[in-house]
């Protein structure tokens, strides 16, 4: 039987095509569920800040945000955000950008590697992304994560300790040195099998396409071994 397929991604909690990515690997996984030599994953999300010189309260919303950090007209950052929430609506995912909070993202991330050492990064993942861009929460100051924590499941107390010692900051670091030695500038990027790149949130079937390749290969590898 051949090894699992491993998936990493790069991403970040404040980057809705990440979000967006993930669905769609979702639902490219659900589509080959079914097959008579099923794919198995592993998966594993790394740590990307896309503006690590963010404030964790940031005084203005999402529009001010990007107006100033990207120079665009508040009526182009709009439109662009309208679209952006129609994409993710095709992706079952209803963003309410009039509701963000934009912070810094940095412990949210420890707080992620802290979820995968208790194996329960998958529920984090889902539940910061949930929370940052479908319901207005804050997912930048410890109080705010420690109870998004302790809603999957993870002990609050424990949580609380290694977000306030940054006892994953070097954890989270490394993710990002391995992105620049990849190569990747931006997310989400997903790294399939140690071999491939898949860059940017990418259709369902394009994810299904890609898997059911790679673990052809796998088994004819076995087979021919």
């Amino acid at each position: 039987m051949s090894e699992p397929i491993s998936i990493d991604i790069w991403s970040d909690i404040a980057c809705p095509w990440c979000y967006i990515g993930k669905r769609n690997l979702e639902k490219g996984l659900a589509a080959t569920a079914d097959d008579a030599d099923a794919p198995r994953v592993n998966i594993t999300f790394h740590s990307f800040e896309l503006s690590p010189d963010t404030p964790v309260d940031f005084d203005g919303d999402e529009i001010d945000f990007l107006a100033g950090h990207k120079g665009m007209p508040r009526e182009q950052v709009e439109q662009m955000l309208a679209q952006v929430t129609a994409v993710a609506a095709d992706a079952g995912l209803e963003y309410r950008f009039d509701l963000l909070q934009h912070t810094n993202t940095v412990k949210a991330h420890e707080l992620l590697h802290h979820a995968k050492d208790r194996g329960m990064q998958h529920e984090m993942e889902e539940r910061l992304m949930s929370a940052y861009f479908t319901e207005g929460r804050h997912v930048g100051r410890i109080d705010d994560l420690v109870a998004l924590a302790a809603e999957v499941g993870l002990d609050a107390g424990e949580a609380r300790a290694v977000l306030e010692s940054g006892a994953h900051l070097d954890a989270v670091r490394a993710d990002q040195v391995q992105a620049r030695a990849y190569g990747i500038n931006g997310v989400p990027f997903f790294v399939i099998d140690g071999q491939y790149g898949v860059s940017g949130a990418q259709p369902p079937e394009a994810f299904e396409s890609v898997i059911r390749d790679v673990w052809a290969q796998k088994s004819a590898a076995i087979a021919a071994s």
